[in-house]
């Protein structure tokens, strides 16, 4: 007697063999990605003309004399010269420079300094009233520019006989710096791990130990944009030079050209050989904190 045979079905489905002979379709591949983008590169090329055509300009214009300033071309050199740098370096030029250095140094280091201590109590001393109304100030200075409080910012400068000396202008330049400096350095310090401060506190560091020894190097490429930044404003004031200042000895930079305005005139190659000189501590800076400037504008947008 023969034994049964049980057969067991498969159920799994067959796989799709494609049929012999048949070719697939192949893939199209989207053409607009590779499509250039004519006007994009168009508009990028007249804004770079924008940016270079003037400073162009200004750096073929300073080399010219000024009797070919009138007659010449003024988009080619004729006649380069250096006497309109040699007439801005006897113009007292290197002490309207160094007034120039103390006035930036003395105002950025301290509100850069003061703002981080404030920005760091203001994320790491939790959500008292004080702090809370002490941040409230800080971004309700924000609202105010130097423009519309430059007559109390004047009668204070007066009633502290400051008047026609350099802390007249350190002052009031540290004030305005630091709002917009508080405010960057607190969105900066708020990307410190919490648990970096809690391993810290946990091996015995106070608050005082952990903003200098933590949060200070981890917002280093923070400082040292705002630091360029507040630079350039002071580098480049005129409107409290102008008003809180009155004596030469005390002249900044961009008060410097009123030495080539005559009563007739103005040389104006030696006002460009002047800003050309002016410029260029600030190209210098820029030059050496490119990378800490770079990686400080982008850090925000990593998350």
């Amino acid at each position: 007697m023969a034994a049964p045979t049980s057969a067991t079905a498969d159920t799994r489905p067959a796989a799709s063999v494609p049929a012999p002979g048949k070719a697939q379709p192949p893939q199209r591949r989207s053409v607009t990605a590779e499509r250039p983008n004519y006007l994009a590169g168009v508009g990028s090329f007249l804004l770079l003309a924008i940016i270079i055509i003037p400073i162009y300009w200004v750096v073929i214009t300073s080399f010219k004399p000024q009797s070919a300033y009138y007659t010449s071309n003024p988009m080619l050199p004729a006649e380069p010269t250096l006497e309109n740098y040699q007439a801005v370096l006897e113009a007292d030029f290197m002490r309207y420079f160094a007034n120039s250095v103390i006035v930036t140094v003395g105002a950025t280091v301290p509100a850069v300094l003061v703002s981080f201590m404030a920005a760091f109590a203001i994320v790491r001393g939790g959500r008292g009233r004080f702090l809370r109304f002490t941040n409230t100030v800080f971004l309700m200075g924000l609202a105010f520019p130097l423009q519309a409080v430059i007559i109390p910012v004047y009668l204070i400068i007066i009633r502290l006989s400051l008047y026609d000396s350099h802390l007249a202008l350190i002052l009031p330049s540290i004030a305005f710096a630091i709002p917009l400096t508080v405010l960057i350095l607190a969105n900066f310090i708020r990307d410190v791990p919490n648990e970096l401060f809690e391993s810290m506190r946990m091996d015995g560091a106070s608050e005082w130990a952990s903003m200098w020894r933590l949060a200070f190097p981890l917002t280093r490429p923070a400082l040292i944009t705002v630091s360029i930044y507040q630079g350039l404003q002071v580098w480049n004031a005129f409107l409290l030079p102008l008003v809180l200042t009155q004596s030469s000895e005390l002249r900044v930079l961009p008060l410097a050209l009123w030495a080539f305005q005559g009563e007739y005139g103005i040389n104006v190659p030696a006002v460009l050989a002047s800003v050309v000189l002016a410029t260029l501590p600030i190209l210098a800076l820029y030059v050496l904190g490119r990378r800490h400037l770079q990686a400080g504008m982008t850090a925000g947008f990593s998350k």
